[in-house]
């Protein structure tokens, strides 16, 4: 049997039992324990056990449960709303300013946050009804909110950046510099976006009223809940562009001083330790399962000749490079409407990367599409992950439909993809940082 056929065959299986309902690691462990037995026999079922295991000693990884909590150690204490009750007090009386601070605050708290799932419903819990209350077309709000949680996905100190690194053997750090680039024009693009539309249609976005009055002590008390997470932040993503930290070492900084905010604002409560810890260890688990059948069914799929294939339709595919590039970008688009982010991560970015370089695409470059290219598919009706998030996140508070937020979701993925174009046509803004601070 040729490997094109197994490949069909291989992901048709996946995709059948994730179709089911059945968790996605045991449905990716599952297909790579029979196929390792039906072609190998039990003698050499071992290897599945040496390759999980493997799988498991990036050290990188540690920063994982460290950022995730840290994330929702600020989310569980308050600080993530006193974020944005600051961004209503200075931004709220601009046309869009609402809309233009929560894409600005989203994506500070989606990057310290660590799970998408949980950056959509904070964003929107928090900042979608003060827009709404406003008088804010409900259209712009719910796509600001789910494009500002899209961008922890790119923006240091991503979670995804780190799993995509491990699965890839890309430097966590170098992707962290070539993210940095692209995760700020996109945001940019964004805030241009809403303050053009809103400047030209100001009942899209119109200003608060009541805060065009606001004496400036009033919005220099708000700063106090903002500057300890703010000063966090930047000593994270400060060490790590400097060099003095790792990612690893960042993210023990940033649980330590998660903890340290939380109690200078003395909400560093039992309740808040106890939730905080029990959310860090459900993602960690999933995490680390999803690596561990990761680790099976690539030995599986390389052992049947996945490389030689990888780099087989890498060299045929029309158009060369491009062709490729292409070809990967939608791929990840269908996929990435049916599955979550780290599911999509661990499946195809190793295999597409492993083509890239075959046919001597820059790998970091490539690896800040492919990231980009995931919150398109996110966004994408009928199925996209963020618009099946954000209809749960708001079906029993807001009067809003699902063809509503499958509206409110279309010029940000225009946005999006106009930002992939411009990474595409203009490489140097992702690889300039890399070279100039490593060089």
């Amino acid at each position: 049997m040729g490997v094109e056929l197994l490949t069909f065959i291989l992901f048709a299986c996946l995709l059948t039992l994730l179709a089911t309902g059945i968790p996605i690691a045991f449905a990716i462990g599952g297909v790579a324990v029979v196929f390792a037995i039906s072609f190998w026999g039990l003698d050499h079922i071992y290897i599945l056990a040496s390759a999980s295991y493997s799988n498991l000693q990036d050290l990188n990884l540690v920063a994982i449960p460290l950022f995730v909590l840290m994330g929702w150690i600020l989310q569980k204490s308050g600080i993530a709303e006193d974020l944005f009750d600051a961004m209503h007090v200075w931004m709220g009386n601009l046309k869009g300013g609402l809309a233009m601070g929560t894409i600005l605050i989203s994506a500070i708290f989606a990057a310290i946050c660590g799970e998408l799932v949980a950056a959509v419903f904070t964003i929107s819990a928090i900042a979608l009804g003060p827009m709404l209350r406003r008088g804010y077309d409900k259209h712009l709000a719910v796509g600001s909110v789910m494009a500002g949680a899209l961008l922890g996905l790119i923006i240091p100190p991503s979670i995804e950046i780190i799993i995509y690194s491990s699965v890839t053997g890309e430097s966590v750090g170098r992707m962290y510099l070539g993210a940095l680039g692209p995760g700020l024009l996109l945001a940019f693009l964004y805030i241009l976006y809403i303050g053009i539309i809103c400047h030209l249609r100001p009942g899209l976005g119109p200003p608060a009223q009541e805060l065009t009055t606001i004496s400036w002590r009033m919005r220099l008390l708000k700063l106090k809940g903002v500057i300890a997470p703010l000063i966090l932040l930047l000593v994270i993503v400060g060490g790590i562009y400097s060099g003095i930290v790792t990612p690893m070492e960042a993210s023990a900084l940033g649980a330590t001083g998660a903890f340290i905010c939380a109690a200078i604002y003395r909400r560093l409560t039992w309740k808040v330790v106890k939730e905080a810890v029990f959310f860090t260890l459900r993602i960690t688990s999933m995490i680390a399962w999803l690596l561990i059948a990761l680790g099976c069914f690539t030995s599986v799929y390389s052992g049947l000749g996945a490389l030689q294939l990888a780099q087989k339709i890498a060299e045929a595919i029309p158009g060369g490079g491009w062709g490729l590039i292409i070809a990967t970008q939608v791929a990840i688009i269908l996929f990435g409407m049916f599955l979550d982010d780290f599911a999509v991560i661990m499946i195809f970015a190793p295999i597409f990367v492993t083509a890239v370089k075959a046919v001597g695409i820059d790998s970091l470059w490539y690896g800040v599409l492919f990231l980009i290219n995931m919150q398109v598919a996110f966004l994408t009706p009928p199925y996209g992950f963020c618009v099946i998030c954000m209809r749960v996140a708001v079906a029993d508070e807001f009067d809003i439909s699902i063809l509503d937020i499958y509206r409110a979701a279309l010029p940000f993925i225009m946005l999006q993809i106009i930002c992939l174009i411009l990474i595409m046509v203009f490489q140097p803004l992702t690889t300039f940082i890399p070279r100039l601070i490593i060089q």
